[in-house]
């Protein structure tokens, strides 16, 4: 069984070791991505795909279909996943928002396409979000940088 950390543990563990997560980059019919305004550390701010960290004892597999509701209220197979690739994302602050020793996150990152654009039905940690294209997502001032090297532009 998985579960989540508390706030200071996450802190903890953030701030001594990487962290090792999932982004899904949902497409819609027409391959438009999702993207999502967060509202918290340590991407605030800007538009970023769904993601998350992998819990332990959790699977992969597991991960990814949590992770997936949680943010978006969507629901896809692990299998229907395309693997895209490991990244790895490095940033200033901590979740928290305080700078010092950053974040470091290892991003298994995999795709998945839906035949309709889905109702999203966003959590805690974003605001708003939107479908773009490929073009209008590497062109955006307001995507991470992060987000954007999925789509070859870092």
């Amino acid at each position: 069984m998985s579960s989540a950390l508390s706030h200071e543990e996450f802190t903890h563990v953030a701030r001594l070791a990487p962290l090792v997560s999932i982004d899904i980059i949902v497409r819609d019919a027409n391959r438009n991505v999702l993207v999502a305004l967060r509202t918290n550390e340590p991407a605030k701010g800007t538009y970023f795909v769904p993601g998350g960290c992998i819990r332990k004892n959790e699977t992969v597999n597991s991960a990814f279909v949590r992770i997936l509701k949680t943010e978006t209220g969507c629901y896809a197979n692990f299998n229907e996943a395309r693997f895209l690739g490991v990244f790895q994302h490095f940033y200033p602050t901590s979740r928290s928002g305080l700078n010092g020793n950053g974040t470091h996150y290892i991003v298994l990152a995999y795709e998945v396409q839906f035949s309709n654009r889905p109702p999203i039905l966003l959590d805690h940690q974003h605001i708003c979000y939107r479908w773009m294209d490929e073009a209008e997502l590497r062109s955006a001032a307001d995507v991470h940088e992060n987000t954007k090297a999925y789509f070859g532009i870092n």
